[in-house]
């Protein structure tokens, strides 16, 4: 015993020993998580400057006077347009939490029915699934496009929410992660009495939690940043969403004006923050997912 005990006290003290190689890794992972944040902090940065700083050359990377003037011009700009900004925004909430809301349910029930029932032809639909992923997205534009205007979506949410709630990246990581779910759990749950829907509402959907969070967190970023669906599918500046409004209006800012470029930035700020915020608030189930779905 007491042999046992020395030789867990010597591995204790190993994995706890500081080597070059340690310091070497921990100054590299530093390194990257800065490089990364660097343009988020800059761009947040720029959004609070004002124009003398953003004008400066060399540019400054953090802002010394921070003003909202940028806001303000941002705000006068989208107040003379026949549209209100607070009508752009529920229009990108509509359409991503619709597309989120539909996506997550679609992918559980889908990935519940070929992990647990196993049916018939199950391997070709996950190999078709895997397969899709090989293909650029801009590929299935043109066929979209003609799917939507043939079922009289054109100009209409639903043409923002439909084409997107199907996506094969989910689908692959939420297999992943059912499968690793104990069969004979599901098996007692019937035994008891429970039907397939209560089954997965009640029993696989919060053992899944982490992976749900996770697809939450990808398909909202990709739907809320997503400006290229609402410039094909809609034509009503009503029903724009807000990265389509604030991309075009920016931009006609910073062409027009160069002394109010700092909407630009101001626009990116409002953009960026609300996934941030999401992601924020689901990092450690997204962690989680990461470490126990076998996807590093």
């Amino acid at each position: 015993m007491r042999t046992q005990s020395t030789e867990k006290k010597r591995r204790i003290k190993k994995l706890n020993r500081v080597t070059p190689n340690l310091v070497l890794t921990y100054i590299l992972v530093i390194a990257l998580m800065l490089f990364s944040l660097l343009p988020i902090i800059y761009t947040f940065s720029t959004a609070f400057k004002p124009v003398n700083e953003i004008l400066l050359f060399p540019p400054r990377f953090f802002v010394k006077k921070p003003t909202l003037q940028n806001f303000a011009s941002l705000l006068t700009a989208l107040s003379s347009s026949t549209v209100p900004f607070t009508r752009y925004i529920f229009n990108s909430i509509v359409s991503t939490a619709g597309t989120t809301l539909i996506s997550v349910i679609i992918c559980v029930m889908g990935t519940y029915g070929l992990v647990v029932h196993k049916p018939k032809g199950g391997k070709i639909i996950t190999n078709l699934v895997i397969s899709a992923l090989m293909f650029s997205p801009y590929i299935l534009q043109i066929p979209n496009y003609l799917v939507v205007v043939k079922s009289g979506l054109y100009n209409n949410f639903w043409a923002l929410i439909l084409p997107n709630v199907a996506v094969a990246y989910n689908f692959f990581l939420l297999q992943n992660f059912m499968g690793q779910i104990p069969l004979p759990l599901i098996e007692a749950a019937r035994l008891d009495g429970a039907g397939e829907i209560k089954i997965c509402a009640r029993i696989v959907s919060p053992m899944l939690r982490p992976a749900i969070a996770t697809l939450v967190v990808l398909t909202f970023v990709r739907s809320w940043n997503d400006s290229f669906s609402p410039l094909v599918f809609i034509s009503s500046q009503a029903k724009k969403t807000l990265p389509l409004a604030m991309t075009t209006i920016s931009g006609g800012l910073a062409v027009a004006d160069l002394g109010r470029a700092g909407a630009t930035m101001a626009a990116a700020f409002l953009t960026t923050l609300p996934p941030i915020i999401v992601f924020l608030c689901m990092q450690k189930q997204v962690m989680q997912t990461m470490a126990h779905s076998g996807i590093k």
